[in-house]
């Protein structure tokens, strides 16, 4: 007989990596304050059901890569606590990922808010 763990323990494990990361990735919390930003701009401008998708996939996409970066930092230390050449690489190119990721969603704002800021002013 396998151990099954209950569904809301994956709730909770889950939170927890949120909370972490919240805490402690100064990163984390920047995307999420700019992403708070973001949602309350985009309900003044008025997006619509499409222009909301594209921004929660967006926003999604740069959060969830923050936290696969900060899994891979803290897997990286773990296995190797002095400055070795391939753990450099593991990390910065996770960085990578999200910085690309964040820029894309720079455009990605850029291309919804723009013209609605511009048809508000005018």
């Amino acid at each position: 007989m396998s151990y099954r763990r209950p569904i809301h323990r994956s709730f909770y494990y889950a939170s927890d990596g949120i909370k972490e990361a919240f805490r402690n990735e100064p990163n984390f919390r920047a995307h999420i304050i700019v992403s708070i930003i973001v949602l309350v701009l985009g309900f003044f401008l008025g997006l619509t059901n499409l222009e909301w998708i594209v921004l929660f996939l967006t926003i999604a996409f740069v959060i969830v890569l923050e936290l696969i970066n900060t899994s891979i930092e803290a897997l990286v230390d773990l296995a190797s606590p002095e400055i070795h050449p391939k753990a450099k690489v593991a990390k910065d190119v996770a960085a990578a990922a999200v910085l690309l990721a964040a820029l894309s969603a720079g455009l990605i704002g850029m291309l919804l808010f723009i013209p609605k800021i511009f048809y508000f002013f005018n």
